[in-house]
């Protein structure tokens, strides 16, 4: 099964609990999940800072670069080593879309958990 790496925002506690959610599904590890103020990360899937502000940001192994809903159901698939969430995606990919840019808009007002920059300062740079 394919890997990929995702790029998330650390210092949202609302981002940080799905990142969470995502590591605990991932038992294979075929994810790499790095907080996006990670030196180099937003580089590392070919995407400036702003962008990944904007967006969640994915890059599978096979180079295809993904953002917002699309990437978030890669990592899915990648984690469950199952094409469902992608599949499931391209019947509803204007529905999740709109629906992922709302929260994206909101994310800092959402419940979470202690954002991982927070919690993990050296990582994030600090």
């Amino acid at each position: 099964m394919a890997r990929g790496r995702l790029v998330f925002d650390g210092q949202c506690g609302f981002c940080t609990r799905a990142a969470g959610w995502l590591r605990r599904i991932d038992r294979r590890q075929r994810v790499e999940i790095l907080p996006l103020q990670a030196p180099g990360a937003p580089e590392s899937v070919g995407v400036t800072e702003a962008e990944c502000l904007v967006s969640l940001r994915w890059q599978g192994e096979d180079g295809v670069r993904l953002s917002g809903a699309a990437a978030a159901n890669a990592a899915l698939a990648c984690a469950l080593g199952s094409r469902v969430p992608v599949v499931l995606y391209r019947l509803s990919s204007r529905v999740q879309e709109r629906g992922y840019v709302w929260v994206a808009a909101n994310r800092y007002r959402l419940r979470g958990v202690r954002p991982y920059c927070e919690s993990a300062p050296a990582e994030c740079g600090r």
